[in-house]
Protein backbone atom coordinates (compact mmCIF):
# COMPACT_ATOMS: atom_id res chain seq x y z
CA UNK A 1 0.00 0.00 0.00
CA UNK A 2 1.86 3.31 -0.87
CA UNK A 3 2.04 6.25 1.39
CA UNK A 4 0.15 9.50 0.87
CA UNK A 5 2.94 11.88 -1.55
CA UNK A 6 3.42 15.47 -0.45
CA UNK A 7 0.71 16.12 -3.06
CA UNK A 8 -2.12 14.63 -0.39
CA UNK A 9 -3.09 17.50 1.59
CA UNK A 10 -2.67 20.19 -1.09
CA UNK A 11 -5.25 18.30 -3.51
CA UNK A 12 -7.26 17.48 -0.47
CA UNK A 13 -7.29 21.33 0.71
CA UNK A 14 -8.27 22.61 -2.48
CA UNK A 15 -10.95 20.36 -3.64
CA UNK A 16 -12.83 21.25 -0.01
CA UNK A 17 -11.58 24.78 -1.27
CA UNK A 18 -13.52 24.99 -4.22
CA UNK A 19 -16.36 23.02 -2.92
CA UNK A 20 -16.08 19.19 -2.53
CA UNK A 21 -17.15 16.91 0.32
CA UNK A 22 -14.58 14.83 1.00
CA UNK A 23 -16.03 11.55 2.93
CA UNK A 24 -13.31 9.10 3.10
CA UNK A 25 -10.03 8.64 2.18
CA UNK A 26 -10.10 4.71 2.46
CA UNK A 27 -11.06 2.89 -0.83
CA UNK A 28 -10.81 -0.53 -2.48
CA UNK A 29 -10.41 -0.67 -5.79
CA UNK A 30 -11.81 -4.17 -7.80
CA UNK A 31 -12.18 -5.19 -11.09
CA UNK A 32 -13.73 -8.27 -12.90
CA UNK A 33 -13.98 -9.94 -8.82
CA UNK A 34 -10.01 -9.22 -8.33
CA UNK A 35 -9.11 -7.13 -5.48
CA UNK A 36 -6.64 -4.42 -6.99
CA UNK A 37 -5.85 -1.88 -4.72
CA UNK A 38 -6.73 -1.36 -1.07
CA UNK A 39 -5.81 2.22 0.87
CA UNK A 40 -6.79 3.32 3.94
Amino acid sequence: MPAKDIYHNVVRFALVKDGWNILTENYTLEYGGDHLYNVS
